[in-house]
């Protein structure tokens, strides 16, 4: 690419040539912009697994902005979740995803979108409108009833199985070959299947679903983690 001009290249050159003249350098700090957005899917793969190594040889601090919770999974480090402009949670990025501070960095750090609905603590039981119920969890034993909110991966929401059985009613089914994505509506609202394998459902089925209430994060009504 030495003896082309900018114009020449193509856009997904152009995010490569950017991308080498940063680390080149040598920089103490190192800002990269969704630098893996131009690109190829078989290179972005493929970078996604060489730019660790780049930046641990550098001893750079590196700021990498994303909005694939998929590509800070991987890069690994800390991770700050933003919401219209907001820093909602900071901290190291399994941690973040493990136990998101609020309902707010929950949604950021997930796609597809996290699966979230209000259900009802009552005595013993949690209650989802009139399609689920489980025991309560330990951490949420000494908290009074009343009206709490729930997030669940969409990998932890299966086509069958055993545990917490929804019912719901299929939007759409999308197979890439190595998985499906089946949305689907429960209670009122949209759910996200993300499962390994090919599972065909049509439009308006109605089809059951099982998770484990040990996957479950539970929000208070400030939409702020409950922890024990």
């Amino acid at each position: 690419m030495l003896n082309r001009l900018p114009r020449e290249l193509s856009g997904g050159q152009q995010q490569r040539t950017a991308l080498a003249r940063a680390l080149v350098k040598g920089a103490d700090l190192v800002l990269l912009d969704e630098p893996l957005a131009n690109l190829d899917y078989k290179l972005r793969e493929e970078l996604r697994d060489e730019l660790p190594k780049l930046f641990a040889d550098t001893g750079a601090t590196v700021v990498y902005a994303t909005s694939e919770p998929l590509e800070a999974l991987m890069l690994g480090g800390h991770t700050a979740t933003l919401k219209e402009g907001r820093v909602v949670q900071f901290g190291k990025t399994s941690s973040i995803y493990r136990l998101p501070a609020t309902l707010e960095s929950a949604e950021v750090f997930s796609d597809p979108p996290i699966n979230t609905a209000s259900v009802i603590k009552q005595g013993d039981k949690v209650i989802l409108g009139e399609v689920a119920s489980w025991n309560v969890p330990e951490k949420l034993a000494a908290q009074p009833d009343g009206e709490y909110k729930i997030a669940l991966r969409p990998h932890h929401l299966l086509p069958e199985g055993t545990g917490v059985e929804v019912g719901g009613i299929v939007q759409i089914a999308e197979i890439s070959g190595s998985e499906s994505i089946i949305r689907l509506k429960v209670n009122g609202n949209i759910w996200v299947c993300q499962t390994p394998g090919i599972h065909s459902f049509e439009y308006g089925e109605k089809a059951s679903f099982y998770f484990s209430s040990e996957n479950c994060v539970y929000f208070g009504g400030d939409d702020r983690l409950i922890e024990l």
